[in-house]
């Protein structure tokens, strides 16, 4: 079996698989037995699916997923040194030749330097000034950190503008709103998940131009988002008439029965009540229905 092969055939158990443990597993064989080249990268799509992991939400998948995007990424760039033909962030290498990867395969982001529009050349050419500039900065948005070919992105960042276009009627005030949200979160250097699931094909255009800035948030930032909320309206529910205690309740913390609790009904009214308990020996909150 070809390298190649051999490591598209991990990566298929590795995308199928959500145990953290599993997970860790194949990452570490990934990084000890294989080494990768450009060409190896773009037929097993190991780049993304190990670029992917960086968001995860075991810190150890994270981790060990940016380790090995950083290892490959040198892997690469030294082959491209030792063969003389460095490829340049445009797709160009040093003779002026178009490199030729996969069409619709990014690669894990290999590039040295922060890559634009400007920087790679790109004119969207819509006809219009104001769709040009939007498409532009689309771009810029998904190609700050990528490796993927230039006409790959400019490809995606046409599709998506011309999406939010129509959804919104033309270039209006809510037409450039949502193209600066756009761009905001898709270079938003804690959330590469979502430019490789664009520029994948993942995520299409149509779906992503409908999506809030919570909604295209990383994992990470979601789950911060939920504890900061609940944190406010534990708060809030503590500010109000002072809580009942009881001894009903042990602290899974430190196993005390000093308790105080409060209910408030927070779904629909044929819902149970939701119970709010907060340890009066340690802090410990938690809740249940």
């Amino acid at each position: 079996m070809s390298e190649a092969a051999e490591l598209k055939k991990l990566v298929k158990q590795l995308q199928g698989t959500s145990n953290p443990a599993d997970v860790v597993a194949l990452l570490n064989r990934l990084k000890s037995e294989f080494q990768v080249s450009e060409a190896i990268l773009r037929e097993s799509k190991a780049g993304l699916a190990v670029g992917k992991l960086r968001q995860n939400a075991s810190r150890e998948v994270a981790d060990l997923a940016k380790e090995i995007v950083k290892k490959w990424k040198t892997q690469v760039e030294k082959a491209k040194l030792a063969n003389g033909s460095k490829v340049h962030p445009n797709g160009k290498d040093r003779k002026g030749s178009i490199a030729s990867p996969a069409p619709g395969t990014p690669m894990t982001p290999m590039a040295s330097t922060t890559r634009s529009a400007k920087g790679d050349a790109v004119k969207a050419q819509t006809g219009d000034i104001t769709r040009d500039k939007c498409v532009e900065l689309l771009y810029d948005g998904m190609a700050h950190d990528s490796g993927a070919p230039t006409e790959l992105i400019l490809k995606r960042a046409k599709l998506l503008e011309n999406a939010v276009y129509t959804n919104l009627g033309g270039t209006t005030g809510a037409y450039k709103g949502k193209i600066r949200s756009l761009f905001v979160n898709l270079k938003d250097k804690n959330n590469p998940g979502l430019r490789e699931s664009v520029i994948s094909g993942d995520l299409s255009a149509e779906k992503l131009s409908k999506m809030t800035s919570a909604e295209m948030a990383s994992e990470e930032r979601q789950a911060a988002d939920k504890k900061i909320r609940e944190e406010n309206f534990h708060n809030s529910l503590a500010a109000g008439e002072q809580q009942a205690e009881t001894d009903a309740f042990q602290c899974s913390r430190c196993k005390q029965r000093k308790c105080h609790y409060r209910q408030a009904q927070t779904r629909s009214a044929d819902e149970p009540m939701t119970t709010f308990v907060t340890c009066t020996n340690c802090g410990n909150r938690w809740k249940f229905s």
